[in-house]
């Protein structure tokens, strides 16, 4: 698939390196999720710690995904990794949005993990 893409041209491959990234992020996030659901069930934790838990699971999916698109791009690492945490952030709502039907959470919760995503992946991409 990645052969195809070298042909395409400039959006195509913006398009993919962003799906790849967003892909990695999810996958950071479910794999952290597990292993938090995990550690809740172990040593049932209170809901102050789940919530720190999730906040910094968003840190680090969002950082993956940041990571991965700057090892891609190569330049402008800082704006693409602060993409990758903006369109990490806004498929947490839609998704969240689609589950329920609402939006879950206060103003300043959803404020609070936007820019936790999209620091996230800047830095994740700053690194890179």
């Amino acid at each position: 698939m990645e052969q195809n893409i070298k042909n395409k041209t400039g959006l195509d491959k913006t398009i993919f390196w962003m799906l790849k990234s967003l892909l990695c992020s999810y996958l950071v996030t479910g794999i952290l999720l597990l292993i938090l659901a995990g550690i809740l069930y172990k040593f049932n934790l209170d809901e102050a710690k789940v919530t720190a838990g999730i906040l910094i699971i968003y840190v680090l999916s969002a950082f993956a995904g940041g990571f991965v698109i700057g090892k891609i791009t190569g330049t402008k690492k800082f704006f693409w990794g602060l993409l990758v945490g903006i369109f990490y952030a806004v498929l947490l709502v839609l998704v969240s949005f689609g589950l329920y039907r609402s939006i879950q959470g206060s103003v300043s919760e959803l404020v609070t993990t936007f820019l936790v995503c999209a620091g996230g992946g800047m830095v994740g991409g700053m690194i890179s």
